[in-house]
């Protein structure tokens, strides 16, 4: 993958720099808990285990950091992204400027009309909105857990709640659980939540399993299916649930250009669902959508080759990745996304630290699989550095463990 972006990307990066400069702001770069925007764009929640970490860093202790956080392209957008967005750069003193046309271009990729989109701010916007609009009068969310925690604690910021069902052993998400819960508190469910692939896992919900939910609840039960790795699948058992809105079902999907597409600091995601949904929904969108994204968004949705080169080198390196870890004798969760989890049999938290001090960001604890360790897909470099990082942390480890034994056996007690 070529990384050198070219004059494109020299000259919208100054175009920043300027403006920056002009307006008297101080940069700064704000590194939530590791797993921020590590979903269908918004910003995840800061775990109570989080382990401590300065809340702020220059950009040059940033820009250091091999960064298998919060699961983003390490590549950046493409030139024609790139372009596309210095362009827009001219509407940044307007309010009603032209847009690209990001609306239809979205509709015209998934064979809807445009009053069946919803544009929000990363596609965390669309799923908080989800929330606030189906949640009220104390309404439940019915969902897997662990999975995207934005959705769970959105709920619980509106005064709803809620209702979650533990995974399979095989880390798949219990279809027959979420029907069986959503049809006992059917009275209080809101929506059903579905993230597939699901975050932190990278595990998929089948075709036929997706299905066999929709079929199995109520028919005017609202799903939310969260797409936000879509693009990474390579499993035939799996396919986009957009088919379902065509048919007239109370389903929602999202979708962001935050992961395959490389603009996850821009903030571009979007809805897909009938209109009447849509027409819910929308009076409580923000609508702080910015000029230059619009215009990459469509870029992006027209020049799709550099995301396939993505894809390919993204699960190349998984790949190569699980199976080293696997020969060093860890389990890994099977994947389909640009991310994987691997269990450690210990407890995560200090291990992310450990990372953290040998300049490699992982991805924060995901409760209750507090000894799975979410690790991105970054550049080979940066996966070259976690491989070199993981034996040394895990050396160190058995090393540790090993002296404590001796040390144990060797004490002598009085009798």
């Amino acid at each position: 993958m070529d990384e050198n972006k070219g004059v494109s990307r020299r000259k919208f990066v100054g175009g920043v720099v300027t403006a920056v400069g002009v307006l008297g702001l101080k940069p700064s770069v704000d590194l939530w808990a590791q797993g921020g925007g590590a979903q269908g764009g918004g910003a995840q929640g800061v775990s109570a285990q989080q382990p401590a970490r300065r809340s702020r860093e220059t950009p040059e202790e940033y820009d250091a950091y091999a960064k298998l956080a919060a699961n983003e392209n390490p590549y950046g957008p493409p030139d024609s992204v790139m372009e596309a967005m210095t362009h827009a750069f001219k509407y940044a003193n307007r309010y009603g400027y032209p847009d690209g046309g990001i609306v239809e271009e979205i509709a015209k990729l998934h064979g809807v009309k445009p009053e069946n989109v919803l544009l929000g701010a990363g596609s965390g916007e669309i799923l908080d909105v989800v929330g606030t609009t189906f949640l009220d009068n104390g309404k439940k969310v019915v969902g897997v857990e662990p999975s995207y925690s934005q959705v769970y604690q959105h709920a619980t910021s509106v005064k709803a709640a809620a209702l979650t069902v533990p995974l399979l052993e095989d880390y798949r998400q219990d279809i027959p659980g979420l029907i069986k819960a959503t049809k006992t508190h059917y009275r209080d469910v809101g929506f059903v939540y579905l993230c597939n692939p699901n975050n932190p896992t990278g595990r998929i919900v089948t075709k036929k399993e997706v299905k066999q939910l929709l079929d199995g609840i109520p028919e005017d039960m609202v799903v939310l299916i969260d797409e936000a790795y879509h693009h990474f699948v390579d499993d035939g058992e799996y396919a986009t649930s957009v088919p379902y809105v065509l048919e007239g079902r109370p389903v929602i999907i999202t979708r962001t250009f935050s992961k395959i597409s490389a603009l996850a600091g821009m903030r571009l995601g979007y809805a897909v669902a009938s209109k009447e949904l849509i027409q819910k929904m929308r009076p409580y969108t923000i609508g702080s959508i910015n000029a230059t994204v619009k215009w990459g968004g469509v870029a992006a949705l027209k020049d799709t080759e550099p995301q396939a080169k993505v894809k390919k080198i993204t699960l190349d390196l998984r790949k190569k990745t699980m199976a080293e870890l696997t020969s060093m004798g860890y389990n890994v969760i099977p994947s389909e996304t640009n991310f994987f989890m691997v269990h450690l049999r210990r407890p995560v938290v200090p291990v992310i630290e450990e990372f953290r001090k040998k300049g490699v960001l992982v991805g924060r604890p995901f409760p209750p699989m507090n000894e799975h360790l979410r690790v991105s897909i970054g550049n080979p470099d940066e996966m070259a550095r976690f491989a070199t990082a993981f034996k040394a942390i895990e050396s160190a480890a058995s090393k540790s463990k090993a002296d404590a034994g001796a040390s144990k056996s060797g004490t002598r007690h009085h009798s």
